[in-house]
């Protein structure tokens, strides 16, 4: 949460720069500029494409604001004196063509430019620090988000308080481009994206894959001794069970054409929720079998428009790690107190240590009993201060068939990431007439919890590729350990250890190529392996290893048999580095 006089700060900001925008461009029609979580952006349909020497002229112009000192003037206006004051500009006039009639409007003025506006603001443009902003970039955006509206050019900035905030912000940046999973998903060879196969669909490269099915039989392993159950499910399903589930009328935006089988309406999955009900009713429960827990890296489809796509983070075919959790009321506290020890478990097991957890109370439109309600956010409050957490809680912010908590995990630069939901629902339950027989013989409906740990395997791993750089923990690189012959005489002894490190579960490859030493070692900390062992001939004579890591600290000789013990070591502990 950026904090109000910082926001102000940047909202301040963002009007400066439209105001310099405007002296180079005095016909420029200008839409919204907001402050945003680390800057600000505004909104414009200009002559011409901006150049990145364009936003170094308007900074110029920006600081001669700055230094004038203009107040910023707030004034309430009928919506009549507002259309007059924007006729010109018809962004502002369908803006305030959207506002409740007889709303006053408020505007605010420094020097030459007035906007729309609540504010906040500072008091005049020289609290701005002409050395601690900068104007960062340009990109397209549509107007309101439309692909039918006009694009504009979205200039980004952001602005701080002091000039060493915003070259640590700067800084940031850079190692964050460092850290880009597109640009690391080429270098490391670890997955694509083809327009001409389809936009926003991921295409696993062997090493990907590698990493990818690691996680899976971690998650498999983990999910069947917490007691879950594995379930598959299929792809597609029936118009009239989406339209049972409710996801025609309310996410049918997402959902991809149909396709008709034997005259038949199916869709291709956006959700694993209706299958995963199907398999529970497919016989009668006694509350003797509860609580079921039934878990799935089920793929599902989405549609997301082209301009939203992003590497990984954003894509139109994901898969899911879902599960659901079945169970009578009384057994509701234990199970949510499971899920959530276990999630942690799982993140900590991924080198994530640090949460924001919140909790989503009951909306004011919501369905099910009000008891129900108050007993499923009580268990949901206790199971995160059972575990001593933070949290906060998000009043009214629940979805309309049940409370939730979600966990957002800090990677290596401080950025929030929400991945796990746990999330009840009283709706489904409902909708297809789930029961169960009770101790008492009768029928009764069961809790159902929606329970995501990592959300989308797709995008988990743009994530753990950011938060490590691409320098995977040695459980996960894809070749941990690469053996580099120094001459061809080397190369016999090499492929012997080679054999020795597989049959130990270890992932090796030999570098034979007709390359010096230094290039080979330069090669493979370029791809990030964990390992480099150096063979020469007194590591022949010796039946050792030279050992190097990729930071570059040289571990000296080490037998096989060493060499072999530290790694698993490494591995077995699921070590950082």
């Amino acid at each position: 949460m950026v904090e109000k006089n910082l926001e102000a700060l940047r909202h301040s900001t963002s009007h400066i720069m439209a105001e310099a925008v405007l002296r180079l461009f005095p016909a420029a029609r200008f839409a919204i500029g907001p402050s945003i979580e680390e800057g600000f952006y505004y909104d414009f349909d200009l002559p011409r494409p901006l150049t990145p020497e364009d936003l170094e002229v308007i900074e110029a112009r920006m600081r001669e604001i700055i230094k004038a000192g203009h107040p910023f003037e707030r004034k309430e206006i009928a919506q009549e004196e507002a259309r007059e004051m924007f006729t010109d500009q018809p962004y502002k006039l369908e803006l305030i063509a959207d506002m409740p009639e007889n709303e006053i409007i408020s505007i605010y003025t420094q020097g030459e430019f007035t906007d729309l506006c609540r504010g906040p603001h500072v008091k005049d443009t020289s609290q701005v620090n002409p050395e601690a902003f900068k104007l960062l970039k340009v990109a397209g955006a549509y107007w309101r988000g439309d692909e039918s509206r006009p694009m504009l050019q979205r200039i980004y900035g952001t602005a701080w308080s002091t000039p060493d905030e915003l070259e640590a912000y700067l800084d940031k940046l850079k190692e964050m481009e460092k850290r880009d999973h597109r640009r690391l998903g080429k270098e490391l060879d670890l997955y694509s994206v083809h327009e001409e196969a389809g936009a926003g669909l991921v295409h696993w490269h062997p090493k990907g894959a590698l990493i990818r099915t690691v996680i899976e039989d971690f998650w498999r392993e983990e999910h069947y001794k917490a007691g879950y159950d594995v379930i598959y499910t299929p792809h597609i399903g029936k118009a009239q069970l989406w339209q049972d589930s409710g996801h025609l009328d309310l996410y049918r935006d997402l959902m991809y054409s149909p396709m008709d089988i034997e005259g038949q309406e199916y869709y291709i999955k956006p959700m694993n929720c209706p299958f995963h009900i199907m398999i529970y009713k497919s016989r009668l429960h006694s509350y003797r079998e509860l609580p079921l827990r039934w878990a799935e890296l089920g793929t599902v489809y989405r549609f997301e428009r082209s301009g939203v796509l992003h590497g990984l983070m954003r894509v139109r075919g994901f898969t899911q790690d879902d599960a659901h959790i079945f169970c009578p009321p009384d057994q509701i506290d234990e199970e949510i107190s499971r899920v959530l020890a276990f999630s942690l478990f799982i993140w900590r097991s991924f080198g994530f240590d640090e949460y924001e957890i919140y909790l989503s109370t009951r909306p004011d439109e919501y369905i099910g009993e009000p008891e129900r309600w108050d007993q499923a956010q009580q268990a949901l409050r206790r199971a995160i201060e059972k575990e001593g957490l933070p949290y906060e809680v998000d009043e009214g912010a629940g979805a309309f068939y049940g409370p939730k908590i979600d966990i957002s995990i800090k990677d290596a630069l401080g950025r929030l990431w929400q991945c796990t939901t746990i999330q009840f629902d009283f709706n489904l339950p409902e909708r297809f007439d789930m029961t169960f027989i009770g101790e008492d013989g009768k029928e009764a409906r069961p809790y159902m919890v929606h329970r995501a740990l990592l959300g989308s395997l797709e995008r988990f791993f743009g994530i753990l590729i950011e938060h490590y750089a691409g320098a995977f923990p040695v459980w996960l690189a894809p070749v941990q350990a690469v053996l580099i012959p120094i001459t061809d005489r080397h190369v016999g002894y090499a492929g012997q250890v080679e054999t020795q490190l597989r049959a130990a579960g270890l992932r090796t490859e030999v570098d034979a190529r007709s390359e010096r030493m230094q290039a080979k070692i330069r090669d493979a900390q370029l791809q990030k392996i964990p390992y480099m062992l150096v063979i020469g001939d007194r590591e022949v004579e010796a039946g050792a290893l030279a050992v190097r890591l990729r930071t570059e600290e040289d571990l000296g000789a080490r037998s096989v048999e060493e060499f072999i013990a530290m790694a698993q070591e490494a591995i077995e502990e699921k070590r950082a580095n």
